[in-house]
């Protein structure tokens, strides 16, 4: 059994580490260079990059998330209501920043990545916002897109562990990440939840204008696993500390994400817990190649293919058109 809530000392040593990561890292704000976008913008005078974002973190929401992974959202069968076969999730503790280091053309959060929906808040405000999701019963403090607003959130985190925030943090990103910079989080991160999305520099290059992305993903995906190489739950199969791969299965790219699944189990190791998603809509900028839905029939072969290469814990969606449109959010609802 692994308790989730930390020690003093545990706490007192990750601000220690935040602390040395900030000198490390500040640096990169003169000339930032956080991500493999390397822009060269100084953000502390207020220019920007490509990511659109100054020297303070942009926020969006933060709320009770309960469609994440069972192991963070707490939706499982510890949660269930037998009597009324119902769920009563605690939630991940989520935290969804404005901008994106990565423009995927058919990117479901486009109102946040695109266009940049949110307001600017202080260090002070973002430490407060994780100890309200902490005393809501939040599982954890989830950071969706936090790539290129590392710094104001480090700073925030610092704060927020004075003020008693005990909560595994997890670095929920699209996974286009500089390793070097990603060194720099050890010991910080309690839970890596990358995405994994392209294997063939075309079709990155296609669908996000990042020929680069594989080279740069993969050597960010295996710091991480370096750093978290084992998924640690609780007695209720709650994630305390790990790594969790996501990959959305594209329509038409099947061959892709089996190269991308046969690397992993190669390099990493099957063991590392997969989370395989059909959820693709069509939004925003999707080229014709990708303008439909997936089919069942894709998604099954993807799935096949995974457990053929004999991944030991893998988390898997309904077959596509079993979808409701909830999981395609609007971040202009309440």
């Amino acid at each position: 059994m692994t308790n989730t809530r930390e020690s003093k000392t545990e706490i007192d040593e990750k601000i220690e580490k935040i602390k040395l990561a900030l000198e490390n890292l500040q640096s990169h704000e003169q000339n930032c260079r956080l991500c493999p976008q390397e822009c060269g913008v100084n953000r502390g005078k207020g220019e920007k990059g490509f990511c659109k974002s100054g020297n303070k973190a942009s926020l969006s929401h933060t709320l009770l998330h309960f469609g994440e992974e069972p192991v963070l959202s707490g939706c499982n069968d510890w949660a269930k209501d037998k009597s009324k076969d119902t769920f009563q999730c605690a939630g991940s503790g989520t935290i969804f920043f404005s901008g994106c280091n990565l423009k995927c053309l058919f990117c479901q959060n486009y109102q946040l990545s695109w266009l940049n929906q949110g307001r600017s808040v202080s260090e002070e405000e973002l430490a407060e916002k994780m100890i309200q999701l902490q005393e809501k019963g939040a599982l954890n403090i989830n950071l969706v897109s936090p790539t290129h607003l590392i710094l104001p959130i480090l700073k925030a985190l610092r704060l927020a562990y004075g003020l008693g925030l005990k909560l595994p943090v997890v670095y929920n990103s699209n996974g286009y990440e500089k390793a070097e910079v990603l060194k720099e989080l050890e010991g910080i991160i309690d839970i890596y939840l990358p995405d994994l999305k392209y294997f063939s520099p075309e079709v990155s290059a296609k669908f996000s204008n990042a020929p680069r992305y594989f080279e740069q993903a993969s050597s960010a995906v295996k710091e991480m696993h370096r750093q978290q190489p084992e998924l640690i739950l609780s007695e209720k199969e709650i994630a305390s500390r790990g790594l969790i791969i996501r990959h959305l299965v594209l329509p038409g790219q099947t061959d892709d994400s089996l190269a991308l699944l046969s690397w992993i189990a190669q390099n990493l190791s099957s063991s590392v817990c997969l989370s395989l998603m059909s959820q693709y809509r069509p939004c925003f900028k999707a080229p014709p190649e990708i303008q439909r839905s997936l089919t069942p029939e894709e998604y099954l072969q993807v799935r096949a293919k995974a457990e053929e290469l004999g991944f030991e814990m893998m988390f898997i969606q309904p077959e596509p058109f079993a979808h409701s449109e909830h999981l395609v959010p609007d971040f202009n609802l309440e």
